[in-house]
């Protein structure tokens, strides 16, 4: 499922709203704490684009089936593709600064995520672990894809 999302900035909350509605019907509760990261991570990821590629995106979701006792984790993938042949880069924001963590939050609440040239653009992409009943919450760690690396770079997932 695909959400073309036009460049400007309340377009956002209309992703946000869209992801929702999607989980609605994939049996991810929405009080659970994947569909809060997930909901998160739509809009730290289309708030890049938009803002930062001034083009259109694509946000897509990718759900998984039901969990099983016996099947373990599935996984939910979101990707963002933009016209915009930029590599995302990674920003040390000071302590007042209103921006510049997005990458920094999708790389501490991802279990997975990267990026790729797609044409003239690129897509960004995340993924979220979803545990099979009894198995506890999504994990909260980020392995960063491999794509960018963050030397010398704290921050603090609240």
């Amino acid at each position: 499922m695909q959400l073309e999302v036009r460049p400007d900035p309340s377009e956002v909350g209309r992703a946000r709203r869209w992801a929702r509605s999607q989980l609605a019907g994939s049996g991810i509760r929405a009080d659970e704490p994947l569909a809060e990261t997930l909901v998160l991570l739509v809009s730290e990821l289309v708030t890049n684009a938009v803002v930062h590629t001034g083009r259109s995106a694509v946000l897509r979701l990718v759900l998984p089936g039901a969990v099983t006792e016996e099947g373990g984790k599935a996984t939910v993938r979101l990707e963002v593709e933009d016209a915009s042949d930029r590599a995302p880069v990674p920003r040390c924001a000071g302590g007042e600064a209103t921006g510049g963590r997005g990458l920094a939050l999708v790389d501490g609440l991802a279990d997975r995520w990267g990026w790729s040239r797609e044409g003239t653009g690129k897509r960004i992409w995340c993924e979220l672990d979803r545990c099979a009943a009894g198995e506890g919450a999504p994990s909260a760690r980020g392995s960063g894809g491999g794509a960018v690396a963050y030397e010398g770079f704290a921050y603090e997932v609240v």
